[in-house]
């Protein structure tokens, strides 16, 4: 009964309800002959002090009572209802409200009953009427439907804006269940039944209250279009504690939801549209967002130039190429395979044309063009195609979809200027890399280079094999921090600083000091240089003495195997990566056995977002071990075993070398003394062993060379003198001494006693150049072969 007594407790049924108000009798001549108990509750007269009195007793006229009124008129009306003051019984002056009935005809006599007054303290009246107010408001006034529904759950009232809803009078509908109000309808809300019969028998049987239950559904006044209703409800009760029936509240919320679900629409495109950057991938993405929720199909069209990183702009007057890169319709799985792009041309007069010449919206009865721009000419169309009604788009979807392209237009924008980069960084990290290795004498070998995936952009990893005198090769291998252009042109600078270091035959070590030294003044002529930090691995290797020498900065050791399959990676001191400074770099020097295989990597092809370097090197040695295969192959299966899935993160290098050895019928060496004698002497052996390999056309040219190198040795320097010829692919001539003085070429005058041999030798020769050694230097001098000579032969034994 709790339900009961609160509406008890409101006292709807008025102040001045002769029930329970305060009641008076009078006669035709205002003399009360009758007094209830509420009039001696609210005006303090027992029955005996009030009857046979009269009226103005306890109501004086209406002039006196204005003069004690604090101020307010002596009568006044309050919805047809009189406001006077009464007297108490212990002369307090009360306001109240006052209405009166008349029973009999004026004429009637003394002690007849004439008429019956009730009154009411004017607050409590006031309030009352203010109640019934909200009620005849909720009635009439409301904007939410109020309907209420028996335990059959049949309509039995409903207010001005249920009416309105509906569209039809009341009476059409009375007794009429919900579900055939709204058919197909249905609830949206999350853990509540679906249909309204279902809602409301829940509430019948429960009890409990439903707050805020979102139905969509059609309006019976105007089907088609679908509305969405916030919807509560709650049980009604009778005098005794009976269910009566349930009340529906509901309040047309269409255009909040509709606002709600593009606002969400808008926060699922910023997180989903421009994950990455690749074209069409952002283009499907965009697709993926706007259908079903926004359109039954969505298709996008790119420039063609676009796809290639240029810009859109229009040639020659002319419309540019479209490709359609991105569909997608409401009946495609969400696991649809994206279509391959291709090219389309629009017709004259078509939505498509018509919005590309333009440049702006072009909307149908229910196609919409809406062309993606950003900043600059349009980049492409995307075409909006609804299928279910309503088809059109109305002004907040075009803004919707105005706000999607453009969003999509900026992350287009966006990969395009990556695209163009990434080409121009990929065009010229190809053009700065070897293109082809030469072969060498020393080695074989073999390479792959692999950049790195889209979503990081081509890298700075670079690797060469470079010729060096006396047939020894260098190999190197480095790492430039960062990706893009600049890490692609920094690469090529240091490349090619490596180069020219390289052929100053510089010791491995020495040579890092010195590109240290380049890496460091490079970074403080910027303090954003992408160079500091760069690591390379430097080695030298000599087929004579099977020799390999090398060094690192910050780089990752070679893997060695020998011919028996043993695999190592020597323990080279680290060496700081270029550019820091800090700290010297030390060579390491060790003995190959021919046949030796030397791998030089990047940490690219070894480290991956889920693997590290320690198990990517047992990968990687796993596969050299298998080291008697063709270095190609060997190439083939590192990258198969390390990248199964094709590039990562960073660019990936792997250069393969096998060693030779020059055998004893390619190389010569003889020691001579550093006097005068010695240079017949040299002289003779070198013509004689000339003679035994069949190259006596070289006789005078060789006989020159080592007259001039042996007689400056012996003038300049000290120590026993070492002759070394070598047959390789030239011929090299070497003289070394235990000097560090270095011969320079240049023109004598007229009058100098001497100063012409060495520039006479240059001339001659191909090339001459000074190696320097921890025990003095050497000079070398190389020429080609003549024309008809067989050549040399293949290195090994």
């Amino acid at each position: 009964m709790n339900a009961w007594n609160a509406v008890e407790s409101a006292e709807f049924r008025g102040p001045l309800d002769v029930t329970r108000a305060a009641t008076a009798v009078l006669d035709a001549q205002d003399v009360v002959i009758g007094w209830s108990p509420a009039a001696r509750q609210l005006l303090g007269y027992p029955p005996e002090e009030v009857l046979g009195r009269p009226l103005r007793t306890f109501l004086p006229a209406a002039e006196a009572a204005g003069r004690a009124g604090a101020g307010r008129p002596p009568e006044a009306s309050l919805s047809g209802i009189e406001v006077r003051t009464a007297r108490h019984r212990d002369g307090r002056l009360l306001e109240v409200a006052l209405t009166s009935c008349r029973l009999t005809t004026p004429e009637s006599g003394t002690g007849v009953p004439a008429r019956i007054v009730v009154a009411a303290p004017l607050a409590e009246q006031q309030l009352w009427e203010s109640q019934q107010s909200m009620l005849g408001g909720l009635a009439t006034q409301s904007p939410v439907g109020l309907g209420i529904y028996d335990t059959d759950l049949r309509l039995t009232w409903g207010n001005a804006a249920f009416i309105r809803e509906i569209g039809l009078p009341l009476k059409d509908f009375l007794g009429v269940r919900a579900e055939a109000l709204y058919p197909g309808g249905e609830f949206v809300t999350e853990g509540y039944p679906r249909t309204l019969d279902g809602v409301m028998q829940q509430v019948l049987d429960t009890g409990e209250p439903v707050l805020d239950l979102h139905f969509v559904g059609q309006q019976p006044s105007e089907p088609g279009p679908e509305h969405v209703w916030s919807c509560s409800y709650y049980r009604l009760l009778d005098a005794r504690g009976q269910v009566i029936g349930v009340c529906e509240d509901a309040f047309d919320i269409t255009d909040r939801y509709r606002a709600q679900r593009r606002l969400n629409l808008l926060v699922a495109a910023g997180r989903r549209i421009g994950t990455t950057l690749d074209m069409t991938v952002t283009a499907r993405e965009m697709t993926e967002v706007a259908v079903p929720d926004f359109s039954s199909l969505v298709a996008v069209d790119l420039v063609e130039s676009v796809l290639a990183g240029e810009e859109p702009g229009a040639r020659d007057g002319a419309l540019p190429a479209l490709v359609r890169v991105a569909t997608r319709s409401a009946g495609d799985p969400p696991d649809a395979s994206p279509h391959d792009p291709y090219r389309l041309a629009y017709p004259p007069g078509s939505l498509p044309y018509r919005s590309l010449s333009s440049g702006g919206m072009v909307r149908g009865e229910s196609t919409m063009v809406v062309p993606l721009r950003a900043g600059g000419d349009a980049m492409g169309l995307v075409t909006f195609t609804r299928e279910e009604e309503p088809a059109f788009f109305d002004k907040g979807e075009i803004a919707l979809a105005d706000e999607l392209v453009t969003r999509t237009a900026v992350s287009l924008d966006n990969a395009r200027r990556f695209a163009r980069e990434h080409t121009a960084a990929l065009t010229l990290q190809r053009n700065l890399l070897p293109q082809h290795l030469p072969e060498q004498s020393a080695v074989d070998l073999a390479y792959r280079y692999l950049p790195s995936d889209d979503r990081a952009g081509v890298g700075g990893d670079w690797f060469d094999v470079i010729g060096l005198s006396g047939t020894r090769v260098g190999l190197v291998v480095g790492d430039v921090v960062g990706h893009g252009l600049e890490a692609a042109a920094t690469m090529g600078r240091l490349r090619t600083t490596v180069r020219a270091l390289a052929q100053l035959d510089l010791s491995p070590d020495e040579l890092l000091s010195r590109l240290d030294d380049l890496v460091g003044q490079s970074a403080d002529a910027g303090p954003d240089d992408v160079a500091t930090g760069v690591t390379c691995l430097y080695a030298v290797y000599d087929p004579v003495s099977r020799r390999c020498t090398m060094a690192r900065a910050g780089h990752l050791p070679p893997a060695v195997v020998d011919p028996e399959g043993g695999l190592s990676f020597p323990e080279l001191p680290a060496g700081p990566p270029l550019g820091l400074g800090g700290l010297p770099f030390e060579s390491l020097e060790i003995e190959l056995p021919v046949g030796s295989l030397i791998a030089l990597f990047t940490d690219g092809l070894v480290e991956t977002r889920d693997r590290d370097v320690e198990r990517g090197l047992r990968l990687l040695g796993r596969v050299l071990t298998d080291h008697d295969r063709p270095l190609d192959e060997l190439c083939d299966r590192a990258l198969a075993e390390l990248l199964p899935d094709g590039p990562g993160a960073d660019d990936s290098a792997l250069l393969l070398v096998r060693t030779r050895e020059l055998g004893v019928r390619q190389v010569t060496a003889w020691e001579l003394p550093a006097e005068p004698a010695a240079v017949g002497r040299a002289r003779e052996l070198a013509t004689r062993q000339l003679r035994e390999w069949g190259l006596p056309e070289l006789t005078y040219t060789t006989e020159l060379a080592v007259s001039e190198l042996v007689t400056n040795a012996i003038r300049h320097a000290s120590g026993p003198l070492h002759l070394r010829l070598l047959r390789d692919r030239t011929l090299l001539t070497e003289v070394s001494d235990t000097g560090h003085t270095s011969p320079h070429l240049r023109h004598a005058a007229s009058d100098d006693e001497g100063g012409r041999g060495l520039f006479i030798v240059a001339q001659l020769v191909q090339r001459w150049g000074t190696r320097y050694t921890p025990y003095g230097k050497t000079i070398w001098t190389e020429q080609a072969f003549p024309p008809d000579y067989p050549g040399a032969p293949r290195t090994g034994g």
